[in-house]
């Protein structure tokens, strides 16, 4: 919980919203909440004075925020905030394209994520968490679920300064209590969380960067499986994911497509080690057009260092076709494909007596020799096959006959347009 003086109150600043220095008033506002709630200093973004607006354009934002309709109940106003904070930053990510991208992952995958992990309770770790959106859902999950956020103790790294404190803002408008070291930094040359196990991981890396590896990078711990290739960050990002599990967590990332079958460098090597150690547990191919910031093919990968059941197999989910477009450039998987995942990998994860069964184009159980023999290639469409679409005699029949019925009709229909097309032509003087 974070403590706001009197004299920084809300209604102290909507008092003074039509005055000429409000966005001075904002400021100082701001000054005196930090000053109160140290774990805040630096966080909050002191330059409302200084900002380019029309007269009288912060009042009336101040006045437009007032009308929210928060309610007497602490919980439902910090809920209402939090929607309009999470609003804004969704907004502001689709406007700002592949920038936005930098610190916002659409919800539809965060989730996904969310969904198939359940994480419920222990240490919850994002080690690229952009403005906090992991945590976010994660939240509203244990709530939907009639849990107590205070079950869960949250850890996070981010580099770039303004996404962090973005995500410091978003965890205490909540009242989330959080931990996301002490700055903004690196997360492979200055790991502000060396011994932090978790319980649960949940990340969306950047994808395929190129420019990360260092010198002192050599002979990492964190390298299990293999020293990464310097030219792409992808396998770093798994190792050190793995590497901060505790043994019986469990993670969930995401990466481009690229990741389940790249034998460039040592990827192909990377991969093989960790699968023939059998930390991959899920493997899941998304639809396109989900991200903001780039139309790579993307999918989720869930591991777990000690499996308690289905050892020796990996589960594939192949869920390229089932997208839905909210706009013209922009998909998001819905709420009842999300739940029919999470449904999925949780039957799947009860070995005895399970409700799962392999559904051909959708999900499949693969095991670990079958996947040696495909070269270690983890992409969903090579195992789940296609789907099975009907082939007896009467579907074939109706669908022939209905297929024939609109062949007479287009045919009819040309045999007119040729007599009307040669009787205007005629009347102009050509014969046929």
């Amino acid at each position: 919980m974070f403590w706001v003086p009197e004299s920084a109150r809300w209604e102290h600043l909507r008092a003074a919203a039509k005055q000429a220095d409000i966005g001075k008033r904002i400021d100082d506002a701001l000054a005196i909440i930090e000053v109160e709630n140290p774990k805040l200093k630096n966080i909050l973004d002191k330059r409302y004075a200084r900002a380019q607006l029309p007269d009288g354009k912060l009042g009336e934002l101040v006045d437009v925020v007032s009308t929210i309709g928060f309610g007497e109940d602490a919980s439902n106003a910090r809920d209402v905030l939090g929607q309009v904070y999470e609003y804004f930053l969704g907004q502001f990510a689709s406007a700002e394209g592949k920038k936005g991208g930098q610190f916002y992952t659409p919800a539809s995958i965060v989730k996904t994520l969310v969904a198939v992990l359940a994480p419920h309770h222990g240490k919850v770790y994002d080690p690229c968490c952009g403005s906090g959106g992991m945590f976010v859902q994660s939240e509203k999950f244990i709530k939907s679920h009639g849990g107590n956020i205070g079950d869960v103790s949250i850890y996070g790294q981010e580099s770039n300064p303004t996404t962090w404190r973005l995500a410091a803002m978003n965890l205490a408008i909540r009242g989330i209590d959080y931990n996301l070291g002490r700055e903004p930094s690196d997360t492979f040359t200055k790991n502000q969380h060396t011994d932090l196990r978790a319980d649960f991981i949940l990340a969306n890396p950047p994808f395929n960067i190129s420019d990360w590896w260092h010198g002192s990078l050599e002979g990492d711990p964190r390298w299990v499986y293999g020293t990464p290739p310097q030219g792409n960050a992808n396998y770093a990002w798994l190792q050190h994911i793995l590497y901060h599990l505790k043994p019986n967590g469990r993670a969930g990332i995401v990466l481009a497509n690229g990741s389940m079958s790249s034998s460039q460098n040592s990827e192909g090597d990377i991969r093989r080690a960790m699968v023939d150690a059998d930390v991959v547990d899920v493997m899941i191919a998304l639809p396109g057009q989900l991200f903001f910031n780039t139309q790579i093919p993307a999918c989720l990968w869930f591991l777990t260092k000690q499996k308690t059941t289905r050892q020796g197999e990996v589960l594939f989910i192949d869920a390229r076709k089932l997208g839905s477009m909210i706009s013209r450039v922009q998909a998001e998987l819905t709420d009842d494909i999300i739940e029919r995942i999470a449904s999925t990998v949780a039957a799947w994860r009860v070995e005895n007596e399970s409700d799962y069964q392999d559904i051909a184009g959708y999900c499949r159980s693969v095991s670990l020799d079958e996947i040696s023999q495909h070269g270690h290639v983890l992409t969903p469409g090579r195992y789940v096959g296609a789907e099975e679409v009907e082939d007896d005699d009467d579907a074939f029949a109706d669908k022939m006959q209905t297929l024939t019925e609109k062949l007479g009709e287009q045919m009819a229909k040309g045999a007119e347009l040729d007599a009307l097309i040669r009787l205007k032509l005629g009347s102009l003087g050509y014969d046929f």
